[in-house]
């Protein structure tokens, strides 16, 4: 089976299927089809699957010419009909891998996924899980449902592993295409023919590791590493604020240090599809062990109340002009998780939206590249446009996305306050009415 995979793989004979046309899938099913491999797009969304085959993009990291091209050749399709497994030879799961009410791993798309795949998996099959899990997820979950719903054998009739997705939206460096990438297969010679079929593809290097759990561990392991050293700047930052010290002034000067240390900066709290939530896939599956990861749990502890401690510094702020949070005229800046996307996946903002609401605050928020959010249920649109005379109303300004495209020195000389969590405004000499977090 290996060779007759690898001849395939090297004569581009593989047809791939990815599942979840998201952040993840659809960059990896555009690169698949770009490298000369036929692609089927899966998700249960009629309305992506809809836009995949009209040739629409609606993924920032995906060129538009590119998949409207590839569908136009022929080389890419997508569906929702899980009968179509059946016709591919490689299949990538990217489907989301988010957390429930509890603070627990919701695995559900996963494991249905899995389940609709298993019923069409063919012999001679290689399917790969990219989705960010806990370790052991591949070995314990996927594997027992392909093998019960297809009645075929791991190892022997199909190959299985996994490979971490590596997604940074907005990166202008780092895509899909030239991310280095983490296999690790059940058995060596999966291992072999998973990495042959990125090699084919991807232009970042291939790193075989020895398991399923490996790769899956490595990946928490790299945005466990951020959140904790996040965490860390985060809690010197409250320290700092006590002592009348400038956070990012000390972190300006360590990092002229040249070996040993590397800057992370604070925030109004963790955003984005894997940072905030991996650590808590890993502190989950360690209690299985009678493990806590004291550390780990630290560090979320102190990134979930930023928000928190950013309403209180609001507050603080306010009360020097003699006035309350409640009432005010608060406007949010930014709801992105991260600077110039358009991503609000996990955005501490949010929170900090509701926590302004919740404290008797009337809030808007301006984003230009988020018109509306959804959370929690109810959709919430943003101002289209930010006037000089817009900003003088508001009694304070909360930036809490440092977005490029954001006139800051038309706010800060028309502005009353401001609360810069990011400290995006550094280069404007009159800060005046500017605090920092």
């Amino acid at each position: 089976m290996k060779e007759k995979l690898l001849k395939k793989i090297r004569s581009k004979e593989i047809k791939v299927g990815v599942v979840g046309l998201g952040y993840v899938g659809l960059p990896l099913a555009v690169e698949k089809a770009k490298a000369g491999f036929k692609t089927i797009g899966f998700d249960v969304q009629e309305e992506k699957v809809k836009l995949v085959n009209e040739g629409h993009n609606y993924i920032g990291d995906v060129v538009d010419s590119d998949l409207k091209k590839l569908v136009e050749a022929g080389m890419l399709t997508a569906t929702a009909d899980f009968s179509f497994v059946k016709n591919v030879d490689f299949i990538a799961i990217c489907v989301p891998t988010p957390l429930d009410k509890h603070q627990q791993p919701d695995i559900s798309y996963v494991k249905s996924s899995v389940e609709a795949i298993s019923g069409y998996l063919s012999k001679e099959t290689i399917v790969v899980l990219e989705s960010t899990t806990y370790p052991g997820t591949t070995e314990e979950l996927v594997k027992p449902i392909l093998e019960k719903g297809s009645g075929l054998k791991c190892g022997e009739d199909f190959y299985l592993g996994f490979s971490p997705e590596r997604v940074d939206p907005g990166n202008l460096i780092y895509k899909t295409k030239n991310t280095p990438k983490v296999v690790g297969g059940i058995g060596k010679d999966a291992t072999e023919v998973i990495a042959a079929m990125y090699r084919a593809v991807l232009e970042g290097d291939v790193a075989e590791v020895s398991s399923p759990a490996v790769a899956e561990m490595e990946k928490i392991l790299e945005n466990t590493y951020r959140n904790i050293n996040i965490g860390l700047v985060n809690e010197l930052a409250i320290l700092c604020d006590r002592m009348g010290i400038s956070i990012w002034e000390v972190i300006d000067a360590a990092k002229t240090k040249p070996y040993g240390f590397q800057a992370f900066y604070p925030g109004p709290g963790l955003g984005g599809h894997c940072i905030p939530l991996d650590p808590y896939y890993l502190s989950w599956k360690a209690r299985e062990y009678g493990f806590h990861t004291s550390m780990i749990e630290s560090s979320m502890m102190i990134n979930d109340k930023m928000p928190e401690y950013c309403i209180d510094r609001a507050a603080r702020i306010l009360n020097r002009f003699e006035k309350s949070l409640k009432g005010s005229k608060v406007l949010v800046v930014g709801v992105a998780y991260k600077q110039d996307i358009d991503d609000y996946r996990e955005s501490p903002a949010l929170e900090v939206i509701e926590l302004l609401k919740n404290s008797g605050a009337e809030v808007s928020y301006y984003d230009p590249w988020i018109a509306q959010f959804k959370y929690h249920g109810s959709i919430t649109k943003g101002m289209t446009e930010i006037t000089p005379e817009q900003v003088e109303a508001f009694d304070l300004l909360m930036i809490t996305a440092a977005h490029s495209n954001v006139d800051y020195e038309m706010l800060q000389k028309h502005a009353k306050a401001i609360f810069d969590t990011k400290n995006v405004m550094k280069k404007i000499a009159d800060r005046g009415n500017i605090e920092v977090l």
